[in-house]
């Protein structure tokens, strides 16, 4: 099992509203008391927070199934249910949240504390006593409990690091973490050493900052080719660039100045980078040979606007200087930016028609409703109780359903589908059935429908 993880895909099921209760007072002397049924308790949510103590998705690795809590069924004498508890996931600062399917971004998590409601749970049903009207005093069912949502959403972590390190394999990314910061990566002479990036935390006097280590960058990596493709995103929001090159490298075709420039094209191919800070750090210079390639190149890469540094990892000879440099770099970027705030989260309800459902005519014998309130309606029906059904009725009328049917063309008879016609609940149409009087009977039935 992996020990870091930073992309995961997390199937997600938020609770299911209770049902509400049908039920009716009895006590001495007064055998029908009225409508006494409590209502259905709400579903648990899902719901993502930014935790600063948490640095890897390893755990959504193992258990990707998170269920929230159902709601409570409601009970007698006006109890209603109890809701279901939400559940609450850690996630790291800078996770991005997409559609496992379509790959939409949900949303961007940036700030401690900030929360976003992944799934939401379904409402609970309304008991009998909430159903009573002066038309129907005293109804024989109560509605069901709605699904909560269930999705599939991947978290794709990207690392909140001040300064990147890019450069080659083996060009001593690790080295010089370790030599900055109390991080102990793995480091070998062999390329792609490092297989997950490393975070390390430097102090350069009263500057505190963290610092990345981005592994497997070689040409080829922005289009997939080595590890830097899965890894280039940990670079988007670091504030600076450190361009790592091996000054001692005995590779036929290498130098600094092609490395360099092999390793930035990667990085504009990729894109989202172009306005970071570069420095450049010439390393290994422990190698005599390759302190005085690094003497050579210092000039070149001046003359493109930039700052170089020439050190040894290994022998820590020119790190001081580079510490306080990239100090300094970091600092005047913090106080460049605004004060970091948590993700400000937009709400925008769903917009919905003048009905705020719609008849569509599949052929002359069947027709499709769709709509937020009809299929709501359906998902609440019991369909095992008449009086129920002929109460979904009578909303559907009211709300139109039938005149727009009417319109549509449809006959008596006509199979109506409401939802999607894949799960969508079937029916044989029957206008008679619907009236604004309530037809009374024992409690559960509806004449309508003998």
């Amino acid at each position: 099992m992996p020990d870091f993880v930073d992309q995961v895909v997390l199937h997600i099921k938020a609770g299911d509203g209770g049902n509400g209760c049908a039920s009716i007072h009895r006590e001495k002397f007064k055998p029908l008391g009225g409508p006494d049924g409590g209502n259905g308790g709400r579903g648990g949510d899902v719901i993502l927070e930014v935790d600063p103590n948490t640095a890897t998705l390893l755990d959504y690795h193992r258990r990707p199934h998170r269920n929230a809590d159902k709601g409570k069924q409601g009970a007698g004498a006006n109890r209603d249910g109890a809701n279901g508890g939400d559940v609450i996931l850690p996630v790291p600062n800078g996770t991005v949240v997409k559609d496992a399917s379509t790959g939409e971004v949900l949303v961007d998590l940036i700030g401690a504390g900030t929360r976003y409601v992944i799934a939401q749970g379904g409402h609970g049903g309304l008991g009998n006593a909430a159903l009573a009207s002066t038309k129907r005093k005293a109804p024989g069912f109560a509605l069901l409990g709605e699904p909560g949502d269930a999705l599939d959403v991947m978290l794709e972590m990207k690392s909140v690091a001040d300064v990147a390190l890019v450069g080659f394999p083996s060009a001593g990314k690790s080295s010089l973490i370790a030599a900055l910061s109390a991080a102990r990566p793995k480091i070998a002479d062999y390329p792609f050493t490092t297989l997950i990036p490393n975070l390390g935390v430097v102090t350069a006097g009263e500057t505190i900052f963290t610092v990345a280590d981005v592994p497997g960058l070689i040409p080829g990596a922005s289009e997939g080719k080595g590890l830097g493709h899965e890894f280039l995103r940990h670079v988007e929001r670091c504030d600076m660039l450190v361009h790592v090159i091996d000054c001692a490298t005995m590779e036929p075709g290498r130098d600094p100045l092609s490395d360099y420039e092999a390793i930035e094209a990667e990085l504009v191919a990729y894109g989202k980078l172009g306005d970071r800070p570069r420095m450049v750090v010439l390393n290994k210079a422990d190698v005599p040979d390759a302190r005085e390639l690094a003497e050579m190149v210092t000039a070149e890469f001046e003359a493109k606007g930039l700052q170089v540094f020439t050190i040894s990892a290994a022998t820590h000879d020119g790190l001081r200087e580079f510490t306080f440099a990239m100090g300094e770099w970091v600092a005047a970027a913090r106080a460049a930016k605004p004060v970091e705030e948590p993700t400000r989260l937009v709400i925008r309800p769903k917009q919905l028609g003048e009905t705020g459902f719609s008849v569509r005519k599949v052929n002359d014998n069947l027709f499709q409703v769709t709509g937020e309130k009809p299929e709501r309606w359906i998902r609440q029906t019991d369909f095992t109780n008449d009086e129920a059904v002929g109460y979904l009725a009578d909303r559907l009328e009211r709300l139109g359903v039938e005149d727009q049917l009417l319109k549509k063309g449809a006959k008596a008879g006509a199979e109506v589908v409401i939802g999607s016609m894949e799960d969508g609940y079937i029916f044989d149409w029957q206008p008679t059935l619907n009236a604004e009087s309530i037809h009374a009977g024992p409690r559960g039935t509806d004449s309508r429908l003998a």
